[in-house]
């Protein structure tokens, strides 16, 4: 038993510790997160785990103590560092619904959240939006601002070229009935376990898991072995390679033991690439009985619940799911989780996980929502009619529309050549059979960033703050989210008639991405002219 000294915590001393000396907020939760991933070394057993403070003081000083003064050095003393948001938790920044499905490139709720409550504080002299006013999101992507609005009492319109965007985005502010969608989702659920119970592959996989868990605990003991790999002592990727040939035979005589046909006998769409033969026949067994829900509401979240499942499903790496790379059939070294994985065989884990997740985040959204009208329209914001496609619906939304028009516009327009946001979500078009339109995406990936694809650019987001401007109101705010390397906002706004009245630049700290180097994006504040 080692004796607690000024020199050796225990987990809840050194969080204790942590949290003064950080003046923040540090879990033990926080502190046994450090050792199980090796950035700091265990010392004990696991019943008596502690860590030495110079571990963990060397720890926050590298990567937390100097961070903001090393990135105002790399970006500049005009890095507005509170609109970091460096205080939140993942749980925060993914708070409620905005969590119900993955999507690259979008911001975070606390962002739109800063620029449109009107609540004064030091940080921020001008109050641009107040509760009542209607605000656009003329790239509405998965919907941030339509749920932001409606938690702070205003009303809002998105508008996307991609239909599978506009599906995420209206489910995430639709209204439900939970008990309802709970027991379709149960009925889904039971109708699956029955579908796989005497499956080979179901029995193969659970004896593969069997064998991997004695080989990980043999060879990638945690949190030794990251320890060792973040100390230098184990090259990660010659050993990792290593082990991962090592247990291959192990997973291919298991799969002829078991009479396994891991890929489908086609590949000419999406699901018939990236899927397992298995994984394959759930999906599809589930999809028929989605699509025999009678509750119109009820279907479309669980759509969301399937989409955002066979995302998870695809036949790859961990590491790769943002951005596929190739077809994964057989086990592989993680880096990501530091021992070797297996690609999924069943959906059912993922679907039970999503369908829990997605009642518990509308339940929660239901306690802050508030009476006020969102809605996320299909088309190209820089011809749409905005006021014509609510004046058919004729409702009280339309009276207001006419009555005050739009005060102002947030949004995260594409940046250029960077993502193809349609590609990122070939699964969903496969299954749901939507129609895409891929070239009229404004900055997509395969475009690229030459002279013509920026004058593409340039001209595709003024023609879109252009058809936006006739909906708003004179005294209008524009608010944009871009990271301009190319300096195309200031061409953009005098081609759109406007005129930047401020930047805001904001360290982006928690990015997918795996690098993660000092980076920041422009909020540029528009204004007509």
């Amino acid at each position: 038993m080692i004796r607690n000294s000024s020199e050796i915590f225990t987990i809840k001393q050194a969080s204790e510790w942590a949290s003064e000396y950080l003046q923040k907020n540090v879990t033990t939760s926080n502190i046994s997160y450090l050792i199980q991933y090796g950035k700091v070394k265990k010392i004990g057993d696991n019943g008596n785990a502690c860590i030495k403070k110079a571990d963990l003081e060397n720890y926050y000083n590298s990567f937390l103590g100097r961070r903001e003064i090393n990135w105002k050095a790399k970006l500049g003393d005009d890095l507005n560092w509170k609109l970091s948001f460096d205080y939140l938790k993942e749980a925060d920044t993914t708070k409620h619904v905005h969590r119900l499905h993955p999507y690259k490139g979008k911001f975070i709720p606390q962002l739109v959240e800063y620029f449109l409550d009107d609540h004064k504080d030091d940080f921020k002299k001008e109050i641009y939006f107040a509760k009542g006013d209607i605000v656009l999101d003329p790239f509405c992507g998965s919907g941030t601002l339509l749920v932001q609005a409606n938690e702070l009492g205003m009303h809002a319109i998105g508008i996307d070229i991609s239909a599978f965007n506009v599906m995420i985005s209206n489910a995430k502010i639709g209204k439900y009935d939970l008990t309802k969608l709970a027991y379709e989702i149960e009925k889904i659920t039971n109708a699956l376990r029955q579908f796989i119970v005497d499956s080979k592959t179901v029995k193969f996989e659970a004896h593969l898991l069997e064998e991997l868990k004695k080989f990980n605990n043999l060879y990638f003991p945690s949190p030794k072995f990251r320890y060792e790999v973040k100390s230098g002592v184990i090259n990660e990727e010659k050993y990792g390679d290593e082990k991962a040939k090592q247990f291959l035979d192990t997973y291919t005589n298991l799969v002829n033991q078991y009479g396994i046909q891991l890929k489908q006998d086609k590949s000419d769409t999406f699901l018939d690439k990236w899927y397992l033969k298995h994984v394959r026949e759930e999906i599809d067994f589930v999809y028929n009985l989605v699509e025999k829900v009678k509750d119109l509401n009820s279907r479309k979240i669980i759509k969301i619940i399937l989409s955002r499942t066979i995302r998870s499903c695809r036949a790859t790496t961990h590491s790769d799911l943002a951005t596929l790379k190739e077809l994964i059939t057989t086990t592989y070294y993680c880096s990501k989780h530091g021992k070797i994985c297996k690609p999924l065989f069943s959906i059912l884990s993922w679907w039970k996980r999503y369908s829990e997740d997605t009642i518990q985040r509308l339940r929660a959204f239901e306690t802050l929502r508030t009476d006020t009208f969102q809605k996320c329209l299909t088309g190209d914001a820089r011809t749409i009619n905005i006021f014509s496609k609510f004046r058919r619906s004729r409702n009280q939304f339309d009276v207001l529309l006419n009555k005050q028009k739009i005060k102002g516009i947030f949004s995260s327009p594409p940046y250029v050549g960077l993502i193809n946001y349609h590609e990122q979500h070939a699964y969903a078009y496969d299954l749901f059979a939507f129609d895409r339109k891929d070239d009229l995406e404004i900055g997509s990936l395969f475009r690229g960033q030459g002279n013509e694809a920026k004058k593409i650019y340039v001209q595709g987001i003024s023609d879109v703050l252009n058809n936006c401007k006739k909906f708003l109101a004179m005294d209008s705010h524009v608010f944009l989210v871009a990271n301009d390397k190319f300096n195309l906002y200031p061409i953009i706004a005098e081609k759109s008639g406007m005129k930047i009245v401020n930047r805001f630049k904001r360290p982006v700290l928690n990015r997918t991405e795996r690098d993660k180097g000092a980076y920041s994006e422009i909020i540029f504040h528009l204004k007509r002219k």
